[in-house]
């Protein structure tokens, strides 16, 4: 079975889900299971994993024994921000190593600071921690990233929570083709089609969250996401045919034509 492997750690479905801007924990585990998802990312910094035991919990709702959690720095703009809450993450969800490391350069773009999450990374490496890491589509760094250590490399497809779609496909068809580790499309997927085309390209993934929960129907968005995903892999596994310019070619023989 063609599974995706990350961390020594396999996981059937290519399709990972945030779990943010949805009305409530109720919405966010029925959209969740609608995705077909099994790793989730989770912001430290505003959601409640049991910090505040007054308020319901997102462990509740997406219990960690069903689903991998993948904590985040969302809303980190220094490599000691992302650090410090990374730590405290490890510790809320009791010595849990996996984690997305996104370090940004300002609130209006949140297109991330490359240095800073280098420096970031360098340190939680070193501490165990096993880093994906959401960076830029330029292929020298992610090459960087992935001679540090990082599990997977994660970049934008377009801004976060823009709905772009993949802007520039020729980068991310450099990285997917020099790395080794996979290459996980996160931020700026707006519809099925840009999942799709992600996995067509050969990525080993999708990470989402604004395109679901966004959607006029998350649950209905959540299905077409997985069918995309899943359709996208297939067609890449497949192997499209070669583009002919200008050049037609009969859909039947040409040869044996009855009556001729």
């Amino acid at each position: 079975m063609d599974e995706l492997i990350i961390a020594g750690k396999t996981y059937h479905s290519r399709l990972l889900v945030g779990t943010g801007k949805y009305r409530d924990f109720d919405e966010t585990r029925r959209a969740v299971d609608a995705s077909g998802a099994q790793i989730v990312t989770v912001a430290i910094r505003r959601t409640n994993l049991g910090q505040d035991t007054s308020q319901p919990s997102l462990l509740d709702a997406l219990p960690p024994d069903r689903y991998t959690y993948l904590p985040n720095t969302a809303g980190c703009y220094t490599a000691d921000d992302a650090v410090r809450t990374l730590r405290l993450a490890r510790e809320l969800l009791d010595g849990h190593d996996l984690v997305k490391l996104e370090v940004l350069g300002d609130p209006k773009s949140l297109y991330p600071n490359v240095i800073e999450t280098i420096k970031a990374a360098d340190i939680l490496i070193k501490e165990g921690f096993k880093v994906m890491v959401y960076t830029s589509d330029d292929p020298i760094i992610a090459r960087q990233f992935e001679a540090m250590g990082c599990v997977a490399v994660m970049p934008l497809a377009s801004l976060i929570g823009s709905g772009m779609g993949i802007l520039n496909p020729w980068n991310l068809q450099i990285i997917i083709n020099e790395l080794r580790v996979p290459v996980i499309v996160d931020a700026g997927v707006g519809t099925a089609s840009d999942a799709a085309i992600a996995m067509e390209l050969g990525c080993a993934g999708v990470l989402m969250n604004t395109a679901i929960a966004g959607a006029r129907d998350p649950l209905r968005m959540a299905g077409a996401m997985k069918l995309a995903v899943q359709a996208g892999r297939e067609a890449f596994l497949a192997g499209r045919m070669d583009k002919k310019i200008y050049t037609a070619s009969p859909s039947s023989p040409v040869n044996g034509v009855i009556g001729s």
